[in-house]
């Protein structure tokens, strides 16, 4: 596994994976400078006609919003761009370290739709009825941190495998592959989402764990053949 996150980290150099890198990045400044310039206007149309003293306190008030939404949010705005570029990142890594694959299977929409929404649906039960325990360990953070990461552990980890898998596997065969496989999958799952949480990386995370998934893919899918 240390050696599937070492390539992963590795795949940083690929000119294929930074362009998705500043793609992301770039994505995410354009989006909360129009978000900015959209509050910025809307604080003036709030103001005209009043005093003009609470004109300039409604624009220091929007770009100070704008400011810390920027700052809370920037590695939320550029995890749902580099979302967009996952398949660039997944053709990066089999180009390099497994050649000679035929393409990727051609997921029809509604295939796509499907398995994001049974994720969602499996997401938001697993934490509603988790929550108790999220509160209850809140008063010892150690049990909070242990219960967060294996919760997110399991949900990341099947997210970035079906991610992969399903370029590959029909959907069954995927799922047989990954129930199989469960354990490993979900301590994998835990190292994204530390990942997730260290600031600065976590812009990377999305990219690194989608290279991560692939070749733990490919090692599982081995160890099958060879089994």
């Amino acid at each position: 596994m240390t050696g599937a996150l070492a390539k992963a980290f590795a795949q940083l150099d690929d000119p294929a994976v930074r362009a998705v890198i500043w793609k992301s990045l770039a994505g995410a400044l354009l989006a909360f400078l129009l978000l900015g310039v959209g509050l910025w206007f809307f604080a003036g149309w709030l103001a005209a006609g009043h005093a003009h003293w609470l004109g300039w306190i409604a624009h220091a008030g929007t770009l100070i919003v704008t400011l810390l939404l920027t700052w809370f949010l920037f590695p939320v705005g550029v995890t749902a761009f580099v979302g967009l570029f996952l398949e660039e990142v997944a053709a990066a890594v089999e180009a390099r370290h497994y050649p000679g694959r035929p393409p990727a299977r051609q997921q029809s929409l509604a295939a796509q739709v499907g398995a994001a929404l049974r994720f969602t649906v499996v997401a938001i039960l697993l934490n509603l009825a988790l929550l108790p325990a999220y509160l209850l360990t809140l008063l010892f953070p150690p049990l909070y941190f242990l219960v967060f990461y294996a919760v997110n552990g399991y949900l990341l980890g099947r997210q970035y495998f079906e991610l992969v898998a399903f370029r590959r596997l029909e959907e069954r065969a995927a799922n047989q592959l990954r129930h199989a496989r469960r354990g490993r999958l979900t301590m994998a799952g835990v190292l994204i989402a530390v990942l997730l949480t260290i600031p600065v990386v976590n812009l990377i995370a999305p990219i690194v764990a989608t290279a991560f998934a692939l070749h733990l893919f490919e090692a599982m899918r081995r160890d099958g053949a060879a089994a």
